[in-house]
């Protein structure tokens, strides 16, 4: 989070020297505090509404008390309060977890998921998302959601108005070195809050993946249960986004996005040398 809050002020010092207006600086240091702070306090809340995501009505559902009933299993296990239970209607098999700490957690899975799992699958990708929890991984994974996509909005308003102002000045600015350097930075820092994106989130999944296999005892079910969800091969997540993606147990994009060139920016490890770590404990060949 510091890191994002130095970009944004880079990105503020980079807008303001371009159009010359030190009060931009100001504003871009004053709203990128608001919103770490604000991400802190309800990136849960704007992940779950991202994602569709409905609280479970167990009173009314035997899959869904039968869902409780695994969660609150593993969380005693896991020496953790049970998080709150929300169902994504959609039929590609996901889940992610949210919230920021363990007594204000939740998790989210998607009734595709809860189709197409056995239940030693569902207990491995649960207490995957609980080892999320254990691991203190919710609140800066639930943040990030809200950072990176306040770097690329900003960076786009910006472009866009240069482009708007049509090169005015540019006689005057345009050989200007220092200028040139901030309209670069301005281009880069989406990129650059991506590439943190995934540097958290790559190490944080295999980190998971143990921990999970840890609480339930049984490494074999979570690697069934990616065999499954790397294997579906039908429509993405309806409402993935890049901001979210990291969040999730495996790309909601699909296995497509992660060939060729677009396996460089993917959010998550490759999930077969993720089964292999799981089953033997060595990489995939």
């Amino acid at each position: 989070m510091a890191t994002f809050l130095a970009v944004i002020v880079a990105l503020g010092v980079a807008v303001s020297f371009v159009y010359n207006q030190p009060t931009i600086l100001y504003v871009a240091l004053v709203f990128s505090i608001i919103m770490n702070i604000g991400s802190f306090w309800f990136s849960d809340k704007i992940a779950l509404s991202l994602a569709g995501a409905k609280p479970i009505d167990p009173e009314h559902n035997s899959d869904h008390r039968d869902l409780e009933r695994i969660v609150e299993n593993l969380s005693i296990t896991a020496g953790l309060p049970a998080p709150r239970i929300y169902i994504i209607n959609d039929p590609a098999p996901n889940a992610f977890a949210t919230g920021r700490n363990k007594d204000h957690a939740a998790i989210a899975v998607t009734s595709g998921l809860l189709t197409i799992m056995e239940r030693s699958e569902l207990e491995g990708v649960l207490a995957h998302e609980l080892a999320h929890v254990g691991n203190k991984d919710i609140l800066l994974s639930s943040a990030v959601v809200v950072l990176v996509g306040l770097v690329s909005i900003v960076a786009d308003i910006f472009l866009r108005s240069m482009w708007f102002r049509g090169g005015r000045d540019s006689d005057s600015k345009g050989s200007n070195p220092l200028m040139i350097i901030g309209i670069i930075f301005i281009i880069l820092s989406p990129i650059i809050a991506i590439l943190i994106q995934l540097a958290i989130s790559r190490r944080r999944e295999y980190l998971a993946d143990a921990t999970g296999a840890l609480i339930t005892r049984y490494p074999e079910g979570l690697a069934s249960a990616l065999e499954k969800i790397g294997g579906y091969d039908k429509e993405p997540l309806k409402r993935a986004s890049n901001a979210m993606a990291h969040l999730y147990i495996s790309n909601p994009f699909g296995a497509k996005a992660v060939k060729g060139m677009a396996g460089l920016f993917m959010t998550h490890p490759p999930i077969e040398k993720r089964i292999a770590l799981l089953r033997d404990g060595r990489t995939a060949e």
